[in-house]
């Protein structure tokens, strides 16, 4: 455990403050209806390319890195996995957002990944999609649903999952190489977060 005060990161690292929320599942009210143009595509272990790209478009700003570091193998045998569900948020203009529930723990069943494309951000999606991931959590019999978001993410990630009925239980901090300094991320990405090499 860290003791009070600041305390120096290892050159080429960040940190972050992450909170983890928790929501019950046992009453929900009945899911929105999506605008005949909008639906949900389930992605599949042979689709890494699209799932690569959405994730970048969506996450680069918040240097969401994680699955950027998998090959396709890695990244095949997780969102290949039948307790493993991937979506991509599609339109007219092709894909609008990401979708993930890690139910592979049912004791801890997770909202792995959930975000928007910018262009897509304000125009209530996010409130509709967040539906569909609860109702499709509970279809598979899941009582509660984690997420956790942290300092990186997009400033108001933390006070829409608690709208959308998460309650925080924990907090921690993550450590991690800059994910700008090694390629996986371009360096201009999350310009709000700079770099220090």
């Amino acid at each position: 455990m860290l003791g009070e005060g600041y305390h120096d990161l290892p050159q080429g690292h960040l940190a972050a403050l992450t909170t983890y929320l928790r929501r019950d599942l046992r009453m929900l009210p009945p899911p929105p209806r999506w605008p005949d143009e909008v639906g949900l595509t389930r992605l599949g272990p042979g689709e890494s390319a699209r799932y690569r790209a959405l994730f970048r478009a969506v996450g680069s700003e918040w240097l969401w890195f994680g699955r950027l570091r998998l090959d396709d193998t890695a990244l095949a045998e997780i969102i290949g996995h039948p307790d493993y569900l991937a979506f991509a948020l599609t339109g007219p203009s092709g894909d609008l957002g990401l979708l993930e529930l890690d139910c592979r723990d049912a004791s801890e069943p997770e909202l792995a990944y959930f975000g928007l494309v910018a262009g897509a951000i304000g125009l209530g999606l996010g409130k509709m999609l967040m539906a569909e991931a609860v109702h499709r959590a509970q279809s598979r019999g899941v009582g509660h649903l984690m997420v956790h978001t942290c300092a990186f993410d997009a400033p108001g990630a933390l006070a829409f999952y608690i709208r959308s009925g998460f309650v925080p239980y924990r907090r921690s901090i993550e450590t991690f190489r800059d994910p700008r300094l090694d390629g996986t991320l371009p360096r201009e990405a999350a310009a709000h977060v700079p770099i220090i090499e």
